[in-house]
């Protein structure tokens, strides 16, 4: 397989505070998937988890190729999922999966890291040859 396209983003996890705690639920529903709430919301600092998976939805859609946002793709056509084993992944839907088809893409690989003030995420999407 071959590289079709790299990302990586840098979040600030307050700025991620900040509009959980003025947005609530709209900021939510409008950026994250159900299970993706789910699971933020269950962990000991939902903001960190928030912000880790905002930044892995900007990183794939660099991946994919800027502008998307204007391009019909929306922030729940990125899912952030993880394995059986904790690894994260990422699965695509509506703009996002039609753009992945388009550019030829066979499987976004995703990692996360995070700390108590930033959050990180690098993308990878890789092409069928």
């Amino acid at each position: 397989m071959a590289v079709l396209g790299i990302g990586i983003d840098l979040v600030e996890v307050e700025r991620i505070r900040q509009l959980l705690e003025k947005h609530g639920e709209r900021f939510r529903s409008k950026t994250f998937t159900q299970n993706e709430i789910l699971y933020c919301d269950s962990c000991g600092n939902p903001a960190m988890h928030y912000a880790a998976r905002f930044a892995a939805k900007e990183a794939v859609a660099k991946a994919l190729g800027t502008g998307l946002w204007a391009k019909g793709v929306d922030w729940k056509d990125i899912e952030v999922t993880r394995n059986a084993e904790g690894r994260p992944a990422v699965t695509l839907t509506g703009g996002a999966l039609e753009r992945m088809r388009e550019s030829g893409g066979a499987e976004v690989l995703i990692s996360l890291t995070h700390t108590a003030d930033l959050a990180s995420a690098y993308a990878l999407i890789q092409r069928l040859q």
